[in-house]
């Protein structure tokens, strides 16, 4: 397996980037997060990979991040769940915000991600939350209810799912913080 690349970024496309790596020009498919990160073409940079095999396909992933590789790599382990459901997860999701989400149980956030119903956001839930090392997370961020509320409050406010997500997903919160100290942060972030 291909574990980095480090080369020079050649060009990106609409899904991706190509890179250039000793003279080899490597297609890799990237989230919205690794777009973001990736600087200018003709620069230098490093990308974690995945390599799907497939009977009739070989498939490149490239990540900024190796956390966000390995989310990656443990959400195609998830039944029903592929490739590129697996990269709108971590489009809309950094690693630390996914690993918020299954702590806090919060399978509305998960299946505000294109591609998935509420079926896998539950299985997601159930399958990942011990496999992501969220065990040192526990007791960090407010209590289920309390997001989920928040979640409902501000979509009741005429917020996007998507929009929710991403704010609550920067918001920082103590065990012990309240619903309206969370949607106050969250507004923060929305402003």
């Amino acid at each position: 397996m291909i574990g980095f690349l480090e080369g020079t970024l050649a060009g990106k496309t609409s899904d991706g980037c190509l890179m250039n790596v000793g003279g080899v020009g490597y297609k890799l498919t990237c989230s919205t997060t690794t777009m973001a990160a990736l600087p200018p073409d003709g620069h230098s940079c490093r990308l974690w990979t995945y390599l799907h095999v497939r009977e009739d396909l070989l498939a490149l992933f490239g990540f900024e991040s190796e956390s966000e590789q390995r989310m990656f790599e443990a959400l195609l382990g998830v039944g029903g769940v592929g490739p590129k459901v697996a990269v709108q997860v971590c489009s809309a999701f950094s690693a630390e915000s996914f690993r918020r989400a299954l702590v806090a149980q919060d399978a509305g956030s998960i299946a505000s991600v294109p591609g998935i119903g509420r079926k896998t956001a539950d299985r997601i839930l159930l399958e990942l939350r011990d496999k992501l090392g969220t065990a040192e997370l526990e007791g960090t961020y407010g209590p289920r209810d309390v997001l989920t509320k928040a979640r409902s409050a501000l979509e009741n406010l005429g917020y996007s799912s998507g929009e929710v997500r991403v704010a609550l997903g920067r918001v920082e919160t103590a065990g012990d913080a309240t619903i309206e100290e969370v949607i106050k942060a969250a507004l923060q972030v929305l402003a």
